[in-house]
C-alpha cells in the first residue's frame, strides 16, 4: 500500500502493478493476492486518503477563528492535491471508482459546508461564496500546481494566497504571499507545460 501510494503520488494512475510490486520489493503475484486488479488498489488508497481529508476538515472546524480554520483547510487540502497526482486524478475523474468518489463527496460536502457557514456567520468570508465553489477553487489551484511541478512545486501557495485574499470580506491590506512570483523564463516553462484537457 505504501509503495502504491508513493508511486501513484509521483507518477499518477498510469503506474503498473508490476512497477508497484518492484517498488515494494515483492513479486506481482503478491499484489494480486491482496487486490484483484489495479482499480481495487486505487479504491483502497482513495478511501484512506478521503478519511485523511475528513480528519483535516474536522480539525479545521475546531479552530477558534472560523476564517483561520477555512484558510487552513484550503491550504492543507490543496497541498494534498499538489503532491499527489494519483489522488487528484481519482478525485476529479469520472472514470475511477465512481461510487467511491460519490461517497467521498457526500462525506466531504457537509464538512466543507460547515467551514464555509462558520466563516460567513462571523463576517470574515464573502457571503456569496457557496460550498460548491470550494472544490472548483481547489481544482483551479491544483491545475496550476501540475503545470508548475517542475518549475517551482510550491508556487501554488502564492496563488492560493491571492485567492483567499479575494474571499475575505475585510483586511487591512493584502496578505503576505508565501512564495515569490515566477520569473519570465519559469512562466514560459509553466505555460509550455499546460495541456488542454480532452473534451
Amino acid at each position: 500500500m505504501e509503495a502504491a501510494r508513493a508511486a501513484f503520488a509521483e507518477e499518477g494512475l498510469a503506474v503498473t502493478l508490476d512497477e508497484i510490486a518492484r517498488r515494494a520489493g515483492v513479486g506481482v503475484g503478491t499484489v494480486y493476492r491482496r487486490f484483484a486488479d489495479k482499480e481495487e488498489l486505487i479504491d483502497a488508497l482513495f478511501e484512506d486518503r478521503m478519511t485523511e481529508f475528513a480528519h483535516i476538515a474536522e480539525g479545521c472546524l475546531k479552530a477558534e477563528d472560523p476564517w483561520s480554520g477555512l484558510v487552513r483547510f484550503l491550504e492543507l487540502a490543496t497541498e494534498q492535491h499538489a503532491c499527489d497526482r494519483g489522488f487528484k486524478e481519482v478525485a476529479l475523474s469520472g472514470v475511477h471508482g465512481l461510487e467511491r468518489v460519490a461517497r467521498a463527496r457526500q462525506l466531504m460536502f457537509p464538512l466543507v459546508s460547515r467551514l464555509v457557514a462558520r466563516a460567513q456567520a462571523d463576517g470574515s468570508l464573502r457571503p456569496d461564496l457557496e460550498p460548491t465553489d470550494v472544490p472548483l477553487l481547489q481544482l483551479m489551484v491544483g491545475a496550476l500546481s501540475e503545470c508548475t511541478r517542475d518549475v517551482d512545486p510550491e508556487v501554488w501557495r502564492r496563488f492560493l494566497g491571492i485567492v483567499t485574499d479575494g474571499l475575505a470580506t475585510r483586511r487591512d491590506g493584502p496578505s503576505t504571499l508565501k512564495r515569490a512570483a515566477l520569473d519570465p523564463e519559469q512562466t514560459q516553462s509553466t505555460m509550455r507545460a499546460w495541456r488542454p484537457g480532452a473534451r
